[in-house]
């Protein structure tokens, strides 16, 4: 990593995560109880028996929540604050710039990490290669969210126009796609529905990688190629289609 790379992580990591925790620190409480909510719901209606089950979803939703929710924290940035027009001026690439948004976001999601790796360590059992895969798993469908969250936040043009599309992202991505629980809960036809999300891939991975589901060796791998070709595809758009100096 750079002096430039290291600086940019430094300074989104104060602007957009320790100012917020240390002045706003009801934020964390509000970040915390999105996935723990839905958690306890789930395992209240299943008698206790979804719990480790949810408890891994609440994993997934935290990545991706985290991930969408740096459209908003740009959209601030760039519309309110003016800082994206630094950027842009500056030798700072939209990579660099969305690199350290992204460490930004892990930072201050780590507290709700924290809880939600204590219940997963509690109510979930895997082996180290189960682990591995759900950590890599977990990188990637964050790296999907941030993607999704850096394209978006360069079309918005208010913070207004960001919570909107949080709105809309949440329900698609975490709540109605089988996170929370086995997709065999969902009945036929409306499964292949399911499927439009790339959560729902993400889900069948970790819940195989620990039991809760049993995948074929060939199904396990064509659901990494999908989320690896849409994580892809969305890494690209970010890069190459965002409107970045045009803003």
């Amino acid at each position: 990593m750079n002096r430039n790379v290291g600086s940019q992580v430094y300074a989104s990591v104060l602007v957009n995560s320790i100012y917020a925790m240390l002045n706003y620190p009801v934020t964390l409480i509000s970040t915390l109880l999105a996935p723990l909510s839905i958690l306890a719901v789930v395992t209240f209606a299943s008698h206790g028996t979804l719990l480790p089950v949810a408890a891994e979803g609440a994993l997934i939703m935290n990545m991706v929540s985290s991930g969408t929710s740096l459209q908003g924290d740009l959209s601030h940035l760039k519309n309110d604050m003016r800082l994206q027009d630094m950027i842009v001026s500056s030798p700072t690439g939209p990579g660099v710039y969305v690199f350290g948004m992204a460490i930004s976001e892990i930072v201050y999601s780590i507290p709700t990490l924290i809880v939600l790796l204590i219940f997963n360590v509690l109510f979930v059992r895997t082996t180290p290669l189960g682990a591995i895969v759900i950590f890599l798993d977990m990188a990637t469908i964050f790296t999907f969210s941030i993607s999704l969250g850096f394209l978006l936040s360069t079309f918005s043009s208010d913070i207004v126009q960001s919570w909107a599309f949080s709105g809309i992202l949440s329900p698609i991505l975490t709540t109605i796609p089988p996170v929370y629980y086995p997709i065999s809960y969902i009945p036929l036809p409306y499964r292949y529905l399911a499927y439009v999300s790339p959560t729902t891939y993400a889900a069948q991975i970790a819940q195989n990688a620990v039991g809760f589901t049993t995948l074929s060796l060939g199904t396990v791998v064509l659901y990494w190629i999908i989320l690896l070709s849409i994580t892809a595809l969305f890494g690209y758009l970010a890069m190459k289609r965002s409107r970045w100096r045009d803003v």
